[in-house]
C-alpha cells in the first residue's frame, strides 16, 4: 500500500537570521529612544539571547531570568566592600567568581546565566568602587536591558516563527572537568586586565569590559591555531563596519535611520552567522563582530550627544580594543595544551645485542 511521505521540513536558518537582525535593531532603537542607562547593554544582551535561544521565553522562564538578574547583581554589590578596603583580596575573590561562572557554562550550565553573571561581577563591582550610585545605574541598565531583550525575543518569534517541525537548537555539550577548568582559567585571564583597567575609570571603560566579556566567551570556543585570524580579524572588521556605519548615519542623523542602518548591518552579519552566505569564518567570528560593532557605535553616539570629539575617542577606544584582543590571543597561545613528543628509546634498547639478550630463550 502506498504510504504518504512526510513533508520536508523547511530550513529555519532564514527565520533565525531575520530574528537576529530585526531583534538587534529593534532593541537598539528602543534603548536609545527611551534614553535607557548605558543603552548599548540592551542590544548586546539581545544578540546573546537571540543567538542562543530558538524558542520564546515563557512567563515562568522570564520570571526566573529576572530573579537570576537580581541574584547576579546582588553578588556584584557584595563584592564592592572587599574591593574598596582590601583591594588585593577583592580582586582575587572576583577572579575566583569569574572562573566559577565560566566553568558553570562550560560544564553544561545555562550560557546566558553565565554571561549575565560575568557582566554583573565585573561591571557592578568596578562601578561601585567609584560611586555606589553608578553601581545602581549599572544594575538598572542590566535589568532593564535584559527585560527589553526578553520582550524583543518574544516579538521576533511572533513575527518570524520557526517553520513547523524545525529542530530545536541542541545544547552545548558539557566539557570534561579538566578541559573546562583549563578553558575557564583562560577566559578569566582574558577578562581580568580589562576589569583592572576599569577600576581606574569605571564610567569611561565600561565598553572595554563588555568587549573583554565577549572575548572571554569567544576564547572558550576558539582553538589557538585560529585565534589571531578569528579574534583579531573580527575586531578589525567591526571597526571598519563602525566607521562605514557612522558616515552613513551622518547623512540623515535620526533614530529611524539608526534603526534602519542597524537592521541592514545586523541582517548581513546574521546571514553569515547562520551560513546563508557561506564564509570560511565560524559563527563565533560574526557574533563577536556584531557585538563589537554595537559597542563601538553605541559609545560613539553617546560621545556625540555629550559633545565630545567622536573621532579621537573612537581612535583611543579602538586602540584599547585591539590591545585587549591581542592579549586574549596571547592567553590562547600560552594556555593551549601542547602535544607530548613520543618518548625516544635509548641506545641500549636499539642495540641488536641487547635485544638478543632480552629475548626469551
Amino acid at each position: 500500500m502506498p504510504t504518504d511521505a512526510p513533508a520536508p521540513v523547511r530550513d529555519p536558518r532564514g527565520q533565525r537570521a531575520l530574528r537576529l537582525g530585526t531583534g538587534t535593531a529593534l532593541c537598539l532603537a528602543i534603548s536609545f529612544g527611551l534614553d535607557m542607562p548605558i543603552p548599548m547593554v540592551a542590544p548586546v544582551l539581545a544578540v546573546f539571547l537571540l543567538a542562543s535561544m530558538n524558542r520564546p521565553l515563557s512567563l515562568k522562564a522570564g520570571v526566573g531570568l529576572a530573579l537570576v538578574a537580581l541574584f547576579t547583581t546582588g553578588i556584584g554589590l557584595l563584592l564592592i566592600p572587599p574591593l574598596r578596603y582590601y583591594p588585593a583580596a577583592g580582586v582575587l575573590l572576583i577572579s575566583v567568581c569569574l572562573f566559577l561562572a565560566f566553568r558553570h557554562g562550560l560544564r553544561g550550565g545555562n550560557n546566558l546565566v553565565s554571561t549575565f553573571l560575568i557582566i554583573g561581577l565585573t561591571m557592578i563591582s568596578a562601578a561601585g568602587t567609584f560611586d555606589f550610585g553608578l553601581a545602581v545605574t549599572v544594575i538598572e541598565a542590566l535589568v532593564k536591558g535584559l527585560l527589553l531583550a526578553a520582550l524583543v525575543l518574544g516579538i521576533c518569534h511572533w513575527l518570524f516563527p520557526d517553520p513547523p517541525g524545525a529542530p530545536a537548537q541542541p545544547p552545548a555539550p558539557a566539557l570534561p572537568p579538566a578541559e573546562a577548568s583549563r578553558m575557564s582559567l583562560r577566559a578569566t585571564l582574558v577578562v581580568m586586565p580589562a576589569f583592572l583597567l576599569a577600576l581606574t575609570d569605571p564610567l569611561g571603560y565600561m565598553p572595554i569590559i563588555l568587549k573583554a566579556v565577549s572575548l572571554g566567551r569567544q576564547s572558550c570556543v576558539t582553538a589557538a591555531h585560529g585565534a589571531a585570524r578569528e579574534i583579531v580579524g573580527s575586531t578589525l572588521l567591526a571597526g571598519v563596519l563602525a566607521v562605514l556605519f557612522w558616515f552613513a548615519l551622518r547623512l540623515f542623523p535620526s533614530l529611524w535611520m539608526y534603526f534602519l542602518w542597524m537592521l541592514l548591518f545586523g541582517l548581513v552579519a546574521a546571514r553569515k552567522l547562520y551560513r546563508l552566505s557561506p564564509t570560511p569564518h565560524p559563527p563565533s567570528f560574526w557574533l563577536n563582530t556584531l557585538v563589537t560593532l554595537i559597542i563601538l557605535l553605541g559609545q560613539s553616539v553617546q560621545d556625540s550627544i555629550a559633545g565630545k570629539d567622536v573621532y579621537t575617542a573612537f581612535a583611543v577606544r579602538m586602540g584599547l580594543f585591539m590591545a585587549v584582543t591581542l592579549y586574549a590571543c596571547l592567553m590562547l597561545q600560552l594556555l593551549e595544551p601542547r602535544p607530548r613528543a613520543p618518548r625516544k628509546t635509548g641506545f641500549l634498547s636499539r642495540h641488536p645485542f641487547t635485544r638478543l639478550k632480552r629475548s626469551p630463550p
